[in-house]
């Protein structure tokens, strides 16, 4: 079983290799964890070499090799530079901080998330650990790096919009929240100060029009609700297709415009004025003083 035991440890060594090689610019322009995950399999690998037992070996690969074959993210198939604060060529109206999809490569929602900033935004695309947003935290440490913007909003795509509900919860001075084909999983219904926009797709195979019914209740009670008629999950970004999807039924084009537009429109109503404060109630003036001047020169009313 000598044979059995070594091409184990050399999988560890090689599907690691594979895989990064493959999705290359997915793994190298994200966040680190993913290249140091990639590494310490094939480190593992040769260490495993020496070892003198077949069935551990073979178990323990399985253990390693598992978790990196499903974390390969799905690579943009629209690729431009990598960066991941988008600036409006105009002054800031507001800000919105864009937390991408579960094993999804944050380039993918460059090209969408472009076309909202040119509209007066600054967007912050978050790179997550091993692209799974719930393993990345909150994002109050990104908006801080911002002094310039007046008003944040956060959003994200499936579970990036979990994650964005989650951050919207915690932190009261996040004003908007923007689900892409998503919905919360806390109970966001009572949170007060918040506009929140879900933007769904009619065919999406993963978030179906029923799930988006169903999240109603945990949504803030104004919450407006966009469908994309036709679009699938898919067509929130460019990253081709994803296995298990629905079937579209209008073209990744018409639905990315329709996603963009309802987006700046949620952001746009995110960043409105606060409600108005009543004034404060003057205090009358003595009887004898009315119609007199006052001290500032003008007449008391």
């Amino acid at each position: 079983m000598t044979w059995l035991r070594r091409a184990a440890a050399a999988a560890c060594v090689v599907v690691p290799l594979v895989l990064l090689v493959a999705g290359w610019g997915a793994i190298t322009s994200g966040h680190p964890a993913h290249p140091v995950l990639l590494g310490v399999v094939v480190a593992a690998g040769a260490g495993l070499a020496f070892w003198r037992r077949t069935w551990p070996v073979v178990a323990f690969t399985a253990v390693l090799l598992a978790p990196v074959v499903y974390l390969q993210p799905f690579a943009a198939t629209v690729v431009g530079d990598d960066e991941t604060v988008l600036r409006p060529d105009g002054p800031v109206r507001a800000g919105l901080v864009f937390r991408p999809g579960a094993r999804v490569d944050h380039r993918a929602y460059l090209p969408l998330l472009r076309r909202v900033a040119a509209q007066g935004f600054l967007v912050v695309v978050v790179e997550e650990p091993l692209h799974i947003a719930l393993l990345g935290g909150d994002t109050a440490g990104l908006r801080a790096r911002h002094p310039e913007v007046p008003v944040w909003a956060v959003g994200g795509h499936s579970l990036g919009g979990v994650a964005a509900a989650r951050d919207a919860l915690a932190d009261t001075s996040v004003r908007g929240l923007v689900l892409w084909a998503s919905y919360p999983v806390d109970d966001l219904s009572g949170r007060n100060g918040l506009t929140a926009w879900s933007i769904h797709g009619g065919q999406d195979g993963f978030t179906t029009p029923a799930d988006i019914a169903e999240s109603r209740a945990l949504l803030p009670a104004g919450t407006r609700f966009r469908l994309v008629p036709g679009a699938v999950h898919a067509f929130f970004g460019d990253y081709g297709d994803q296995p298990g999807d629905g079937t579209p039924s209008t073209s990744r084009a018409e639905a990315q415009e329709e996603i963009v537009a309802h987006t700046v429109a949620a952001l746009v109503s995110a960043s409105g004025p606060p409600a108005a404060r009543p004034a404060p109630l003057r205090p009358a003036a003595p009887a004898a003083n009315r119609g007199e001047p006052s001290p500032t020169g003008r007449a008391w009313s």
